[in-house]
């Protein structure tokens, strides 16, 4: 963590979190297959492992998501999958919130101007944006590379890639940009959980009403 923290002087957020994004996207593509284990090259603890971790969750659940598109796919598979996918979400969902609570610590007792204002997304879920953009970017850059597609399909992607590299570059300025104003005190942060009533059998009425 100290590490982290001494490279955060010297670098903004995304430039640290962005390779990361990158390192795992490839990692999962060396054997590409949504069973895999996940082997997270950082030490558990620090926001470097977090931020794999929550790519990593990313990455399988593109894939799920391809997987369960197949108009051929067995019912009884489908519903499996859609329970993984249910647990990947949630999964997905505590990873932001872990992240998120990070930052707060991080930020907990940076003075707040009078005039701090507070943002409309918070920091983490702004970071699972660049994380899932990060996948967007990957997978349509293999369009575009694809040696069976038309020179049509091709020209295609390749404007949607650009469109997505131009996303990249606002999206990453813009998360940097608010960490600055939440350093300074111009902004404020709150860690909102998302309390996720159909995953909670106490709030779910199918489930209580069994």
């Amino acid at each position: 963590m100290a590490i982290f923290n001494i490279k955060l002087c010297f670098m903004v957020f995304t430039e640290r979190a962005y390779p990361i994004f990158e390192q795992v996207i490839k990692d999962y593509h060396v054997h590409d297959n949504i069973d895999q284990p996940m082997v997270n090259p950082y030490k558990e603890g620090t926001i470097e492992y977090d931020l794999y971790t929550k790519n990593w969750i990313d990455t399988v659940q593109w894939h799920f998501e391809d997987i369960i598109r197949d108009p051929q796919i067995d019912p009884v598979e489908a519903l499996v999958l859609k329970r993984r996918i249910d647990k990947s979400n949630q999964d997905r969902t505590d990873l932001v919130e872990r992240i998120d609570s990070w930052f707060w610590t991080k930020y907990k007792d940076t003075p707040v101007r009078s005039d701090a204002t507070i943002n409309t997304e918070s920091p983490a879920w702004a970071v699972d944006r660049l994380s899932i953009l990060a996948l967007k970017i990957y997978h349509m850059k293999e369009q575009v590379e694809r040696e069976d597609a038309t020179a049509e399909h091709k020209a295609t992607c390749q404007k949607k890639l650009d469109v997505l590299l131009e996303q990249r570059k606002d999206l990453s300025t813009a998360i940097d940009q608010l960490l600055e104003d939440i350093e300074n005190g111009k902004k404020y942060m709150k860690v909102y959980k998302q309390m996720k009533m159909y995953n909670d059998p106490s709030t779910n009425p199918v489930l209580y009403g069994k």
